[in-house]
C-alpha cells in the first residue's frame, strides 16, 4: 500500500515526536545508550556511504560520529579512574574517524565500529546489572519494612 505525500509526512513527523520524547523521557544511562547506537548508526552510513561512492554523505556521517563521541567526552566526570580511561578511547576514536573521513577508509571504519560497538553493548550490560542491584536492594528494603 503506497502512502500519498501527506501521509508520508504525518509518519515523519509522528516518528519524530516519538524519537523526541523517547530522549526527553530517557534516564541518563538510556540517554548515554541511544548515544552508543547513534555514533554506531553513522559509522554504518558512512560505510554504505563510501561503498556508493557519496562522499559527502560519508563526510557529513563521520562528523555527526565525532560530534556524538565529543558529546561522550564532555559528560565524563574525570574524579573516576574509569573516566580517563574512556577519555583515552574516545579521543583515539575521535582521532581515528577524522582519519577515516579524509581517507574515505573503510577499513578504518570496521575498526572504529567495532570499538563503538564494543562499548554499547558493554554499557547495555553495565544497564542490567545495575538494574539487577537496583531490584534486590529495593526488594531487601521492602522486605526490612515487614
Amino acid at each position: 500500500m503506497l502512502l500519498s505525500d501527506t501521509q508520508e509526512q504525518y509518519k515523519s513527523k509522528a516518528y519524530e515526536q516519538y524519537r523526541q520524547n523517547s530522549v526527553f523521557t530517557a534516564t541518563p544511562e538510556e540517554l548515554t545508550l541511544m548515544l552508543y547506537n547513534g555514533v554506531i548508526r553513522f559509522i554504518l552510513r558512512a560505510q554504505a556511504a563510501i561503498n556508493e561512492k557519496k562522499l559527502d554523505v560519508a563526510s557529513n556521517s563521520i562528523i555527526r560520529a565525532q560530534d556524538i563521541i565529543l558529546e561522550l567526552e564532555n559528560t565524563l566526570d574525570m574524579k573516576y579512574s574509569i573516566s580517563r580511561n574512556l577519555y583515552l578511547l574516545y579521543d583515539y576514536i575521535n582521532r581515528r574517524l577524522v582519519d577515516a573521513n579524509v581517507k574515505k577508509d573503510s577499513a578504518i571504519l570496521d575498526e572504529v565500529l567495532g570499538l563503538a560497538r564494543d562499548l554499547r553493548d558493554t554499557w547495555a550490560q553495565a544497564m542490567k546489572l545495575a538494574k539487577k542491584q537496583r531490584m534486590a536492594v529495593n526488594g531487601a528494603e521492602l522486605g526490612d519494612v515487614r
